[in-house]
This record gives structure tokens, C-alpha cells and sequence, in this order.
């Protein structure tokens, strides 16, 4: 099996991402910034080819990678990643250990002991509808042509560069269950993650918690009041110097109800 990683970033003037990331394999690089450039680099190991696009949107970028991956198995990533030696040949004995598995989530530490990190993989186990929402998308490595033959691809309204602050990785998420994929969770480490600054969070304000409503509607129309109440209940020790249990309970109401 041949191996890809996706990566979206911003403002790249060079291929020197590729070394601070310690990426091995081939890569696609999808830069947003103000030009319109196509760079390639084969060092007889590894293609990588990165695109400078002067667009916005986490979205958009996940899917300029997409449709433009070759490898059998795709590895998304985000720019503040730093892959292990071995990352490699973890992922593809993954894929060989569990052939029935579409999409593999992998343990990918942050290394900001400011963020709170409830999603560590203890063991392997199947992904399903009440488990999906706690994983991040620079986690996930998926069979492109699964994927693909699915016609799933990431949202343009959520994430950072959207309309609405995040998501985008949940909704993919989901819509792979939707249409059936299996997805299985992972303790093998593929590297870290600083997850030292965000383009979209902003503290947990009244757009944040209303942006959490707009999500948990367009996930589920019936089930948005309960997943609603049940994320406010679980991440209180979070925002509780910032916001109030009901102050976020109404501001998320109202997003799913604009929805």
C-alpha cells in the first residue's frame, strides 16, 4: 500500500514545512496565501506537491487535497504536526491488520498542556455515532478510494475560513458513518501536535457556543437539544470561568434553531 499525507497550512514561502513536520512519505501541501503557485519536489524517497491558492478555508483546502491524492491510503494533517520516524509503517500495518477498516484514528498527543485533551485511544475499537465527535481530523488516515466512491467530501460552511468556527472534521466524520464506512480507533502514536495557536477559537464566547448549536443541528435535526445539553454538561470545567451553564445552553438553542 502507498501512503499520502494531506496537509493544510497558510502562508508557506517554501518547502521547508516538509522537514518541521518530518514527513517520509509522499505529501500533497495545500497553502492558502495571496498567490496562485505549483511547486514539486521527488528526492527519489518521497513526491511532495505543494499548491499556493489565494482562497480561505479549512474546508476548501482539505478538499483541494483530496481531490488531487493518488495514494491508497491518505493521512490528514495539519501544519502544526510533527510526525514520528516510524509513522509511516504504523499507519500501513494498521490498514493490514484491519482490512475491513475504511478509516483508522490514531493517538496524536498535544503538546499544549493548556489543552485538554479527553480523546486518548486506549484501545482498538470500532468508531460509531455516540463515540465520533471527540476526534480531530489531523488524526484520521482513510482508504481514498472508500472515501471517494462515498462522495464524501468537507463542508465549506465549518471550520476555520467558514462561516461558521469548526466542525468541519465532525461532519466529515459523521457522513462517513452515514454512508456505512468503518472507521476504528487506534492506540498506536503517529507523532505530536503543538495546537499552540487556532484561527478560529477565540475564548468560549457567544459565537463559539452558538456556533456549537449550528453544528449539532446540522448533525442530527431530532437529537440537537440533547447533544446540546449533554456537550455543555461535559465541557463546563472548560468555559465556566467564561460563560454560564445557561448562557451557553441559550446561545447554542439559538444556533441550532437558525439552523
Amino acid at each position: 500500500m502507498t501512503l499520502e499525507v494531506l496537509v493544510s497550512t497558510m502562508h508557506q514561502s517554501d518547502l521547508g514545512i516538509v522537514q518541521r513536520m518530518n514527513i517520509r512519505t509522499d505529501a500533497i501541501i495545500i497553502n492558502q496565501c495571496a498567490r496562485n503557485e505549483y511547486i514539486e519536489q521527488d528526492d527519489g524517497v518521497k513526491r511532495v506537491r505543494m499548491y499556493s491558492f489565494n482562497e480561505r478555508g479549512v474546508g476548501l483546502s482539505r478538499n483541494s487535497a483530496l481531490m488531487r491524492a493518488r495514494a491508497e491510503i491518505c493521512l490528514i494533517a495539519d501544519d502544526d504536526v510533527v510526525y514520528d520516524d516510524d509513522y509511516a509503517k504504523t499507519v500501513l500495518d494498521a490498514f493490514e491488520k484491519t482490512p475491513q477498516a475504511d478509516m483508522i484514528i490514531f493517538n496524536l498527543p498535544t503538546l499544549n498542556k493548556d489543552r485538554k485533551d479527553d480523546s486518548t485511544i486506549k484501545g482498538q475499537a470500532q468508531v460509531n455515532f455516540t463515540n465520533f465527535m471527540r476526534y480531530g481530523t489531523y488524526r484520521l488516515a482513510f482508504r481514498r478510494e472508500s472515501v471517494i466512491k462515498a462522495n464524501i467530501y468537507f463542508s465549506l460552511l465549518f471550520g476555520g475560513g467558514a462561516q461558521f468556527g469548526c466542525g468541519e472534521d465532525t461532519i466529515f466524520i459523521a457522513d462517513c458513518l452515514k454512508k456505512g464506512l468503518k472507521i476504528y480507533s487506534n492506540p498506536a502514536r503517529i507523532g505530536t501536535v503543538k495546537q499552540e495557536e487556532s484561527t478560529w477559537f477565540k475564548g468560549y464566547n457567544e459565537k463559539y457556543f452558538y456556533d456549537r448549536g449550528v453544528l449539532h443541528k446540522a448533525l442530527s435535526k431530532r437529537l440537537s437539544c440533547l447533544i446540546n445539553a449533554q456537550f455543555a454538561i461535559r465541557k463546563r470545567s472548560l468555559y465556566k470561568s467564561e460563560m454560564g451553564f445557561l448562557d451557553a445552553m441559550r446561545h447554542m438553542s439559538q444556533g441550532s434553531k437558525d439552523w
